[in-house]
């Protein structure tokens, strides 16, 4: 890659300097130059001769070493031995070095922040990393993974890039074939809504321009760079127990998942047993479609009858009819707040062991 940047600048440069100039590797092979048909040439330097940084010439040509300060990985040399030439080499030695730096910084960065949230860097060298790629620890961050449903031609990696084209602050990371995480740079003390409507915007984006269809899993904001793999693991979280019991919602929020976190990570035995001891056999399985849809709005209204019968367009003794009904098939009283909470919570034991059969 570094061999493109630097043709790429050789090449701007030829029309201003009435000179052949290029760059030679580690190995002394020209990779980049004014004439094209230089390129793969072999110059008779060595190792001696570019160990310090200062100018040198050799045969026809000045030569000007630059790279990091205790490796010079690439050489400069301009066609001449007269001091314009000098002053061209060092002249070129600083732009590409510049050049250079810019683009491993960002390459770098985006590759250690990976690494991070991928749990493939020792705690020990996260610190020693950031301070060598100049990463600001000093700033909020938050991790939003965006998962691919379904896709046309158009690279969603790219769309988000474009999205986020601030390099130094937000990093868009290609995890897989379907999952791309943002890791975004945001104000301390930023509140969960307004990254649900950030994460609100990449979707309409996604679908409304691009046709691609996509959900979005937040994780919590974190003040430090190691932590942003727990926030990574969050919002990776939100996809997975949103797809069991939220699987109409395309933004999944770590902080609202609520009960369903704990019950999603328990045992599926575990969580057949309690559906046992709790209900008699097929007893959940006897309610029909309507039976279930009046326990959600009796669920979502409070537990208020009144407020519950009024939504649902019944009489209130009809409300009534149907709770004692329940009670009978259950042995539930989901006015009583303790029953309430028990078929709650074992509803969406039920939701979690649909998605994730028991294996014996």
């Amino acid at each position: 890659m570094s061999s493109r940047l630097f043709q790429s600048v050789v090449h701007q440069m030829r029309d201003s300097i009435d000179r052949t100039v290029g760059v030679l590797d580690g190995t002394f092979s020209v990779v980049a130059c004014s004439d094209l048909g230089r390129i793969g040439e072999m110059h008779e330097v060595n190792a001696a001769d570019t160990s310090q940084p200062e100018t040198f010439t050799k045969g026809s040509y000045t030569y000007k070493p630059f790279g990091s300060p205790q490796h010079h990985e690439f050489v400069i040399f301009v066609e001449g031995t007269d001091l314009q030439a000098a002053r061209y080499a060092s002249l070129l030695a600083v732009s590409l070095a510049s050049v250079k730096q810019y683009y491993d910084e960002k390459y770098d960065r985006a590759n250690f922040v990976k690494n991070v949230i991928l749990d493939n860097i020792l705690p020990g060298d996260i610190y020693l990393k950031a301070r060598e790629l100049h990463f600001n620890n000093d700033v909020t961050h938050v991790v939003l993974l965006i998962r691919i449903i379904f896709r046309n031609d158009v690279s969603s990696y790219e769309v988000l890039q474009n999205l986020f084209p601030d390099k130094t602050k937000d990093f868009v990371i290609n995890i897989n074939e379907t999952d791309i995480a943002l890791v975004k740079e945001i104000k301390p003390g930023i509140e969960t809504k307004d990254l649900e409507k950030l994460a609100r915007s990449i979707v309409d984006t996604l679908s409304g321009e691009f046709y691609t269809h996509s959900v979005v899993g937040i994780g919590t904001a974190v003040d430090n760079i190691k932590d942003l793999a727990r926030s990574y693991k969050e919002a990776q979280m939100s996809l997975e127990v949103g797809k069991v019991f939220d699987n109409e919602k395309p933004i999944i929020t770590y902080d609202h998942l609520g009960i369903a976190r704990l019950i999603y990570q328990l045992p599926t035995t575990l969580c057949d047993t309690f559906l046992r001891e709790i209900f008699k056999r097929g007893s959940i399985e006897a309610l029909d479609q309507e039976t279930l849809f009046t326990i959600q709005r009796f669920f979502e209204n409070s537990l208020n009858v009144s407020e519950t019968s009024r939504k649902l367009f019944v009489h209130r003794n009809t409300l009534v009819y149907r709770l004692e009904k329940i009670k009978k098939l259950t042995g539930l009283d989901l006015r009583e707040f303790d029953h309430a909470i028990v078929f709650k919570i074992a509803l969406m034991v039920k939701k979690y062991l649909t998605a994730n059969p028991v294996k014996y």
